[in-house]
C-alpha cells in the first residue's frame, strides 16, 4: 500500500512538473516580435509549413508547429494567410492554423486607369496572380453584359476586405456585387433625367476626374461636357486624346496627337468616348448625377497652374483664356 502511494506521489510530480513545463514553454512564452503576416501557400507540405514557421518566427515558430502538427499537421487547412501579433501564445496560434482561421487582407485601390493596374494591385494583395484575376473580369463582365471598353465602369475604388486565399471570380463577382449596390433605382433615374446610362455616368466622370482633382469644380465640368453633348459639338477633351496616344504624363497636345485617328479622340468624334478612361471614384460619378446648370461651353487650364479651370461660354473669351494658357506654358518652356 505504502509502494502504491509512493508511485501515485510520482506520478503526480511528474505530471505536475510536465505541465508546469508546457505551461512555461507553450504558454507563458508568448510571442514577442512585431505584428508580421504569415502567408502559406497552396501545395505546401507538413515540412515546408513547419520550415516557414520557424524561418518567419525564429525559436517562437519551432514551438507553434511542434504544436500545431500535434493538433492537426494538416497543411492543406493551414493554406492561407494570418497576422501574429504580440503576446499571442505558440498554443493559441497552432490552434487558429490548424482550424484555418485566416486574417482577412484589406485590398485598397484607387487612382487607377486600367484593368491591367487593377489586376496587378490585387495578385499584390492575394494569392492569385494578375492574369488569372484578368481571365475572370473577361469572364464575368462580359456575362454581365459589359463590352471590353466599359470594363473600367464595373468597379468601384474603395478599402475591401478578402481571404488570401480568395478565388479571382469570387473577387470579381464582389467587386461587381458593390458596383451594382450603387446603382441603386434612384441613381438610375437621375442618369437617365441627363440622357446618360450608369457607364456612360462612369465615362464621364473618368473624363472629369482627369480634367480636374479640384471636387468644387468637378461638377462645372460634368455640366460643361453634357453641355456640348445636347449641342452636338465634340467634346474636345484633351485627357481622352492622352488616353488614346496612351501617353497621359503629356503636358502640351500637338497636332499630330490631335490627329490620331481612335474612337476615344474626342477632338475627331462627337459623344463620349467607349467607356471609361480611368476607373472613377464614386464621388465623382455623384457630382455628375447633381451637376448643377450652367452654360459654359469651353475651359482652359488657369495660367497659374493651380490646377483650376477657366471657364467661357463664347468662343472668343475662350481664345483669350487659351492665349493667356500658351503664354505661360512657353513662359516655363513646356513643350
Amino acid at each position: 500500500m505504502r509502494k502504491a502511494i509512493i508511485w501515485i506521489l510520482i506520478a503526480v510530480t511528474l505530471l505536475f512538473c510536465g505541465g508546469y513545463v508546457f505551461w512555461q514553454f507553450f504558454v507563458m512564452s508568448p510571442y514577442q516580435g512585431n505584428s508580421k503576416r504569415i502567408n502559406i501557400p497552396k501545395g505546401s507540405s507538413e515540412a515546408q509549413v513547419g520550415a516557414l514557421l520557424a524561418d518567419s518566427l525564429g525559436g517562437y515558430g519551432h514551438k507553434v508547429a511542434r504544436l500545431w502538427k500535434v493538433q492537426s499537421g494538416d497543411a492543406n487547412i493551414a493554406h492561407g494567410s494570418y497576422v501574429i501579433e504580440p503576446g499571442i501564445p505558440a498554443t493559441k496560434f497552432a490552434r487558429i492554423l490548424a482550424r484555418g482561421r485566416q486574417t482577412p487582407v484589406k485590398l485598397t485601390f484607387n487612382n487607377l486607369r486600367t484593368i491591367g493596374d487593377l489586376s496587378r494591385r490585387v495578385s499584390a494583395k492575394l494569392e492569385m496572380d494578375s492574369a488569372s484575376f484578368s481571365v475572370a473580369v473577361d469572364s464575368i463582365l462580359r456575362e454581365s453584359g459589359f463590352e471590353k471598353s466599359s470594363f473600367p465602369a464595373a468597379f468601384l475604388p474603395d478599402t475591401y476586405e478578402f481571404y488570401w486565399t480568395a478565388t479571382p471570380e469570387s473577387v470579381v463577382e464582389k467587386l461587381l456585387g458593390v458596383r451594382n449596390d450603387f446603382w441603386t433605382q434612384e441613381r438610375r433615374q437621375r442618369a437617365m433625367d441627363l440622357g446618360l446610362t450608369p457607364v456612360e455616368v462612369a465615362t464621364l466622370a473618368s473624363i472629369v476626374e482627369e480634367e480636374s482633382n479640384k471636387a468644387d469644380e468637378q461638377p462645372a465640368i460634368a455640366r460643361l461636357y453634357m453641355n456640348r453633348i445636347a449641342k452636338g459639338m465634340p467634346l474636345q477633351a484633351d485627357p481622352t486624346v492622352k488616353f488614346a496616344v496612351g501617353d497621359f504624363s503629356l503636358r502640351r497636345l500637338l497636332k499630330s496627337h490631335l490627329s490620331v485617328e481612335s474612337p476615344y479622340n474626342t477632338y475627331k468624334t462627337t459623344g463620349l468616348p467607349p467607356g471609361p478612361i480611368r476607373i472613377p471614384e464614386r464621388s465623382t460619378m455623384e457630382r455628375v448625377l447633381s451637376a448643377p446648370q450652367n452654360d459654359y461651353l469651353y475651359m482652359c487650364a488657369k495660367s497659374d497652374f493651380s490646377g483650376y479651370h477657366e471657364f467661357a461660354t463664347s468662343y472668343d473669351r475662350h481664345r483669350i483664356n487659351a492665349a493667356r494658357y500658351q503664354r505661360a506654358l512657353d513662359k516655363r518652356g513646356i513643350r
